[in-house]
């Protein structure tokens, strides 16, 4: 039960209602036996810098972000980690409070670690291969950050808004060592880059619920048998583009792998403890069955 002691965390983003975080950070916060919430926080677009402030004041420890504000978000914070200065994006927000009632708001970035984490537990190390990236905003930054950072020698990403590619790859082309090239999305040329790439990763909203018959992959085009495919979109837990990977014999990931592991990484930040990744699992699995069947 919330009370007078409870410490409140939350989640900024519009929409929210489809996000399984309140569920997975209040499982694992039952399980270590701490009295925190996690809500859901629907803030719509243009506010988000004075409720990220709001939150501060109402005595929330922190917060995650979600789309569309994981960039806009960077230059409402008092500090950054060096990460998400590279990145140009924030998944997790920490308030520290000083004396007297004040306070700052530090920004970090759990979302390219626990892509990664992902990615190894799924069976693809990045060392020295290849990938195609579609989108260009925080997710996209982030992943192409965390490929870099593993040792990928290239990645393309390709986006409808070329302009949001090209600020990407000017972006982070020095941060890491590897190649970067950006290109205005189209279906002929996702399947022409696809062909030379080892790893495909949808880092669009392309296909979340509600809208689960849209793919990034062209329908009636066979997807590569020896492509690693990860759709960032979590829900449902087969994607169009997962279910296209299936059926082309492709090794699928879906996004609730990464899920998992930046949230773990968000509320060791929060708590000072390790989080309980089988919990949140179990709670997300449970969610998405009840939920999204």
């Amino acid at each position: 039960m919330i009370g007078g002691a409870t410490r409140l965390v939350g989640l900024i983003g519009w929409p929210v209602e489809h996000s399984l975080s309140p569920t997975m950070h209040n499982a694992a916060f039952e399980a270590l036996g701490l009295n925190w919430r996690y809500l859901p926080l629907p803030v719509a677009p243009g506010t988000e810098g004075e409720s990220l402030r709001a939150l501060a004041t109402l005595g929330f420890v922190g917060a995650n972000v979600t789309v569309p504000y994981k960039s806009t978000l960077v230059t409402s914070l008092d500090s950054v980690t060096p990460d998400v200065k590279s990145i140009g994006a924030v998944n997790t927000v920490v308030v520290r409070r000083q004396d007297e009632g004040t306070y700052t708001i530090e920004g970090h970035n759990t979302d390219h670690a626990g892509f990664i984490e992902a990615l190894r537990q799924g069976g693809f190390d990045p060392a020295g291969e290849s990938a195609v990236v579609v989108g260009a905003g925080g997710a996209a930054r982030a992943a192409v950050f965390g490929l870099l950072a593993a040792g990928l020698s290239k990645a393309i990403v390709l986006s409808r808004n070329v302009g949001r590619a090209e600020s990407l790859v000017q972006d982070l082309s020095g941060a890491k060592s590897g190649k970067l090239e950006a290109l205005e999305l189209a279906s002929d040329l996702l399947v022409e880059s696809v062909r030379g790439a080892s790893l495909l990763v949808n880092a669009t909203p392309v296909g979340m619920w509600p809208q689960v018959q849209g793919s990034i992959w062209p329908e009636g085009t066979s997807l590569p048998a020896d492509l690693f495919v990860c759709d960032l979109v979590y829900v449902p837990r087969e994607t169009c583009l997962l279910r296209q990977a299936r059926e082309a014999g492709a090794y699928g990931l879906s996004g609730l792998a990464m899920l998992i592991e930046q949230g773990a990484r968000s509320a060791a930040l929060w708590t000072g403890k390790e989080a309980p990744r089988g919990v949140m699992r179990r709670s997300c699995e449970v969610e998405i069955g009840r939920r999204f069947s």
